[in-house]
């Protein structure tokens, strides 16, 4: 019986303990306050698509207690009459970076790059901070705090925005006691590497990708018990791999390489956006992703100057049209999107761009829903934020009125039960029109704004005044200029404000007399129905195009049956050059060849006197892609080309005009071991997916010579340092992947390498090389590494000594894609001759002519013309050079690359023979569609100039309306090459 109390009284004991608060208090009187607090008759918006009328909100500490009709209000309550007023849920911001300060670049005076990890226990690279804890960086910043209540929000979701994968983030509340909700509430990507580590890799987007990739398949293999070395960042990564996941894409293109991952990875992720998700609307739904939307939209531009206003691009002038509408298209696609102020220069602008949206169409329920009930969601914490009911935190807001209305007044912010007061109740709203009676004179006045910061607007008869009002305090203050008197003098009133509906009180004139007036309000505040009028006159917004840039498409264009009639046929088949002959398309093949043909339906193109050719391919380009090397390892075989198309190129439509179909987008030549390629289809308002070959073989880009043992480098530490050094790299990277092969077909546990996994598929003749090459000595050593694994070289490109060695290149089975007459713009190419094409199709290897550059592969036809003056190629042969061969190389010579029934059509109509260089393409198709037409041609130059008008003229409008304007900015599209270097991310 004994113990049994003993016991009874250490539980006791022990409870009495739990429910202390053994925290000292030293800097005041220790008080609790567990006071009641209750709001009477308000509209109360329990979430965004209810409301309760004349409602009633209990609240006590931090939670709501209950909300609803004719409720029991609790003994010694505190009760708050809200009649005609309105509450809502505070709002959640989901990117923030609130309380946390940004990371420092550390100083350092050493130019030597840094390739390993400077952490030791952590991943092998420095920008995967997956342990980072946002929490352990976080500080109450109360002013930020204030500026964010003023706002509507209550609650944010911040994190350290650094590093690739940026480790977890907090939920916060805006008030400093008891603020932090969760400590490791979310876990946080982005393409940007870490401002705190100089290691050089990754040095692209497409390098991070691959990294971030890579990481989770290190991550799965880590979970597994295989490793033998301690990692914390991969246990990081796997003990929150359960938290919401939420990507810094930032540009629309980094926005579907975030979701491009997600998919791949099966995971849903939360992306930050750019505002212009609406022109890739059909890509942004079909990611399955959420959003954050940032409403950052573009200025105007200042167009007053033509000079200044001829540098815009056309699709800059459109952005600056047409992202106010972003969150309307959203919304109307039922995509899941969180507002944030994100990107904004100040947070004032929140609700001034929200209300634009607005009025370009964006619901109210979902502008609602998108600061509250969807970042809780997001959160997974829809019980405690984001909506009005009992068990949740008491977040809410105190208005005039409803909330999205432009005159609404934000009363109070009241944060897990503290209020916050914004605008105090009491204060009378005072906007309105008057009539002012003042010394003899009736003036106009008109009060708008914000109560805090009010606008005046006083006249005397049509003539204007220049005046300044202040409410503060319950009084008012006019100042302005009296009419024809000096601007060193002023009028200054002075009134109470009102409780009825007129100013009365007392004044200065400039004289120094005082003097009584009185201002009558004429009309009540007009201008919320005045802004329902306007709302009912949608802006005028310019229709996307596809691409959304100058010479899109207004719609997509489709496969045509087309007749092709009378033309001279170049075939590149045994037929060989076939007159007066007819071409029909169907279904996107070539269907029919011969003279006579009909075919009902069809669209007929008299060729008579023209020349129709299949579509030009270029083996080697670097068009259509936002970055072209890897640079910060010496092999990037994990990374991919098709990761960075860029399909809004303006290149590709220049390219069309010069009759090119089809190119390889090759990674560049800064390490021995590039990326892997893209092989696409130039069809001009496609998506980066949509311009991808079907069922494509797969390539990567090797590189030797001056350019990966860094000739001209002054500041790469990188091996290798010679042409020795390359040939080592190959043998020690393949015999490494040929290892790696061989475990992977063992059955037994083996780390996935994506950069290894793609060296196994060349060992498996499951991938081709085309390597950039100039020198018969280097040329000679990779055949030998290759033929030492057993497998061969596909391609030698550039190649310019192709010539001397042409006759092991046959033996080895290797093509030549080669310039017609490119050298001497660097030493290694001093042995360059224009026979050298000639030369290697003599000796029977496949030779091809590439461009390597955005201007020559317009002109492709033309280089194929060289072939015939330096070393008399025939015409037909030639010809091949920039159709049927590059067609071989590239392992697509069954669908494309000759005029042949069953082939797709990629045809180009020419006015003249096809090599001349007198000659233009008319029309070029790809699979039976016509993405370029030289008359539509000319009417979309017309086109752009009228729309460049139109959109000129409305940003003259907007800023003699007073807007805040920025000045046009010329934007020039890098032409890119082998040694195009990004700027590191």
């Amino acid at each position: 019986m004994k113990k049994l109390l003993l016991g009874c009284l250490f539980i006791f004991i022990i409870t009495s303990i739990k429910a202390q608060d053994y925290f000292p208090t030293n800097t005041s009187v220790k008080t609790i306050n567990n006071s009641i607090t209750v709001f009477t008759n308000a509209t109360i918006h329990t979430d965004p698509s209810n409301f309760i009328k004349n409602g009633t909100l209990i609240i006590q500490n931090e939670k709501i207690i209950s909300v609803g009709t004719n409720l029991d209000i609790p003994k010694n309550a505190i009760v708050i009459d809200l009649n005609g007023k309105h509450i809502y849920p505070s709002f959640i911001d989901l990117y923030s970076n609130f309380g946390i300060a940004k990371s420092k670049r550390p100083s350092s005076s050493s130019r030597r790059p840094q390739y390993d990890a400077t952490r030791k226990g952590y991943y092998w690279n420095d920008h995967i901070l997956t342990d980072q804890r946002g929490l352990e960086d976080y500080k109450f910043d109360a002013k930020k705090a204030k500026e964010l209540q003023t706002a509507g929000f209550g609650v944010v979701s911040s994190h350290q925005q650094d590093g690739i994968m940026r480790g977890t983030g907090i939920i916060a509340a805006l008030t400093p006691n008891n603020g932090v909700l969760e400590t490791d509430a979310t876990q946080h990507l982005s393409f940007s590497k870490s401002v705190k580590s100089p290691q050089g890799y990754p040095y692209s987007v497409m390098g991070s990708m691959a990294l971030i990739r890579q990481a989770y398949y290190d991550a799965d293999w880590y979970a597994g018990g295989h490793s033998k070395t301690k990692d914390l960042a991969l246990e990081a990564l796997n003990s929150n791999k359960s938290l919401p996941i939420i990507f810094e894409g930032n540009s629309l293109d980094n926005t579907l390489r975030a979701a491009k991952i997600g998919k791949e990875f099966g995971l849903t992720y939360t992306i930050k956006g750019s505002g212009f998700e609406y022109e890739a609307i059909e890509e942004i739904k079909a990611s399955g992703a959420n959003f954050i939307v940032p409403i950052n939209f573009p200025k105007p531009y200042d167009v007053s100057n033509p000079e200044m206003a001829a540098l815009l691009n056309l699709q800059d002038m459109r952005q600056w049209n047409q992202a106010p509408g972003n969150l309307k298209v959203l919304a109307e696609n039922d995509v899941q999107f969180a507002l944030t102020t994100a990107d904004l220069k100040s947070i004032k602008s929140f609700k001034t761009n929200l209300l634009k949206a607005i009025e370009y169409g964006l619901d109210k329920e979902k502008a609602l829903a998108a600061l509250t009930t969807v970042p809780a969601k997001i959160l997974g914490k829809s019980n405690e934020i984001g909506s009005l009911n009992p068990g949740s935190y008491a977040n809410f807001l105190i208005t005039s009125d409803e909330i999205f209305e432009k005159n609404t007044i934000l009363y109070e912010n009241w944060v897990q039960g503290s209020k916050n007061v914004i605008t105090n109740k009491e204060l009378v709203d005072i906007r309105g029109n008057y009539e002012l009676a003042l010394n003899g004179k009736k003036y106009t006045l008109n009060v708008s704004g914000e109560l805090s910061k009010l606008k005046s607007e006083l006249k005397l008869d049509s003539l204007k005044i220049a005046s300044s009002i202040n409410y503060k305090d319950g009084w008012v203050n006019l100042l302005f200029n009296p009419l024809n008197e000096s601007k060193t003098e002023f009028v200054r009133l002075t009134a109470a404000a009102p409780d009825n509906s007129a100013l009365t009180g007392k004044g200065t004139l400039a004289n120094g007399n005082t003097t009584s007036w009185t201002a009558t309000k004429v009309e009540g505040n007009k201008e919320k129905k005045k802004d329902s009028k306007k709302s009912q006159e949608s802006p005028i917004v310019k229709p996307l195009t596809f691409p959304n840039v100058a010479y899109g498409f207004t719609n997509k264009p489709t496969q045509q049956t087309t007749l092709y009639k009378n033309a001279t046929v170049w075939t590149n088949e045994s037929e060989g050059i076939l007159e007066n002959t007819d071409v029909l398309v169907k279904d996107g093949k070539i269907s029919k060849i011969g003279q006579g043909l009909k075919a009902s339906g069809a669209t007929v193109v008299d060729a008579t006197g023209k020349h129709l050719t299949s579509g030009v391919i270029d083996e080697h380009s670097h068009i259509a892609a936002s970055s072209i090397n890897e640079g910060g390892h010496n092999s990037t075989a994990e990374v991919t080309i098709e990761d960075v198309i860029d399909p809004d190129d303006i290149g590709i439509y220049r390219t069309l005009s010069g009759g090119v179909t089809t190119i390889q987008i090759l990674h560049g030549s800064a390490n021995p071991i590039g990326g892997r390629s893209a092989l696409i289809k130039l069809k001009w308002g496609e998506s980066a997916n949509g311009l991808l070959y079907k069922d494509r073989p797969k390539f990567i880009k090797f590189a030797l010579g001056e350019n990966v043992k860094q000739s001209r480098s002054t500041t790469s530490y990188r091996f290798p340092q010679t042409r020795m050094g390359v040939e080592q790299l190959y043998i020690d990277y393949f015999q490494r992947a040929k290892e790696y092969d061989a475990l992977k077909k063992s059955g037994k546990p083996y780390r996935k390498d994506l950069e290894l996994e793609t060296l196994a598929e060349i060992l498996n003749k499951e991938r081709f090389i085309s390597c950039h090459s100039y020198v018969q000595s280097e040329i000679n050593m990779l055949m030998k590494v290759a033929e030492k694994f057993d497998f061969n070289i596909n391609t030698f490109t550039h190649i310019l000594e192709g010539y001397k060695v042409a006759d092991k290149m046959k033996e080895h089975g290797v093509g030549g894609s080669t310039f017609s007459d490119w050298w001497a713009y660097k030493y290694e190419v001093n042995d360059a001759i224009p026979y050298n094409g000639a030369i290697m199709h003599s000796q029977g290897v496949t030779v091809a002519f590439n461009s390597d550059d955005g201007e020559m592969i317009r002109r492709l036809n033309q280089e194929a013309a060289k072939a015939v003056k330096y070393g008399g190629v025939s015409e037909e042969e030639a010809w091949k050079f920039v159709t049927l061969n590059p067609a071989k190389l590239l392992h697509i010579d069954d669908k494309v690359g000759s005029v042949k029934v069953g082939k797709d059509a990629d045809l180009v109509l020419w006015n003249g023979h096809p090599m001349s260089i007198y000659t233009k393409a008319e029309q070029t198709m790809i699979e039976g569609v016509v993405y370029y037409d030289s008359e539509r041609d000319l009417q979309l130059i017309n086109d752009v100039k009228t729309e460049r008008n139109e959109l000129i003229n409305m940003m003259l409008q907007e800023k003699n309306k007073g807007m805040k304007t920025q000045l046009p900015k010329k934007k020039v599209k890098e032409l890119l090459h082998c040694d195009s270097l990004d700027k590191q991310i």
